[in-house]
């Protein structure tokens, strides 16, 4: 019989490395603007979406950053999944293909709430190296409800689109949600199952958008995994070189835009303000 190419449960090399070529990394959000079908979209034309969504990229890029996820953050309030319309899945490709193409650095999709598969097709067509999944294993509560993991249908169509080089971020106990709804299992054993499940690299975040959280609770995460983990809110000048010295790497977006405020364009003096102050 065929042995699997590699051990179940057991991610291949380091994707950081694969991705970056280095195993610090620090990536940037791209918070598109709301896209036409979201709630709050009010007929701004597309190219001016896509121009905001390339000029922060540009910022972060610029400024240093490995490189980006970009994100239908503007799309508030957030749909599951399968009520997701393919529009989201085709603006978000164009303007990911644009930023991969003229800024040449890689590129990450998250596809708020939770849509692994939009988010796997706009990779396969933009080119892009990797994808944040919020909910890749078991289930929680979340501001959109019941909210399933992802990672049986979404490792299939990944399958199906030969795109296997694509690499998945999971969230470990995400913010915005309830986890393990019966409450019987320890963090550490929900983080041992995104592992189970072939995920690339660990995700730990705060409570919400911007919430910082615990440096004990970070190690806890990364000692579990094993694998690459990244911190993925509440990351600021002042507690970045902390957070990087568990983690191998941070995802970065409220601390680096104007005021501060995560709806506000890229503050280039920002970034080049914070990377000067990074040790990694």
């Amino acid at each position: 019989m065929t042995q699997p190419s590699r051990p179940i449960g057991q991610s291949g090399s380091d994707a950081l490395f694969q991705l970056f070529g280095r195993t610090k990394v620090v990536i940037g959000v791209v918070h598109l603007a709301p896209l036409p079908g979201a709630p709050r979209y009010d007929g701004e034309a597309v190219e001016a979406i896509y121009q905001r969504g390339f000029d922060d990229a540009r910022s972060y890029l610029d400024g240093g950053c490995d490189g980006v996820i970009i994100e239908n953050h503007g799309d508030i309030p957030f749909a599951k999944p399968d009520d997701i319309g393919p529009e989201t899945a085709a603006y978000m490709a164009v303007v990911s293909d644009r930023i991969r193409r003229e800024l040449g650095k890689p590129i990450g999709i998250n596809v708020l709430a939770n849509a692994a598969i939009p988010a796997l097709a706009i990779a396969s067509a933009a080119g892009a190296g990797f994808i944040r999944v919020n909910q890749w294993a078991n289930a929680y509560v979340a501001n959109e409800g019941f909210v399933e993991g992802e990672s049986g249908r979404a490792a299939r169509y990944r399958a199906r689109l030969r795109a296997n080089g694509i690499r998945v971020f999971a969230d470990a106990h995400v913010k915005h949600g309830a986890h393990a709804i019966v409450g019987d299992r320890p963090v550490e054993e929900l983080v041992k199952d995104l592992v189970f499940f072939d995920a690339d690299a660990i995700i730990a975040t705060g409570q919400r958008t911007g919430h910082a959280a615990d440096l004990s609770y970070i190690r806890m995460i990364k000692e579990a995994a094993g694998l690459p983990t990244l911190v993925g809110s509440g990351v600021t000048p002042d507690n970045a070189n902390d957070i990087l010295g568990i983690v191998d790497g941070i995802i970065i977006a409220s601390a680096l835009k104007h005021d501060g405020v995560w709806w506000n364009k890229v503050d280039p003096a920002r970034v080049k303000t914070f990377m000067a102050v990074l040790s990694r």
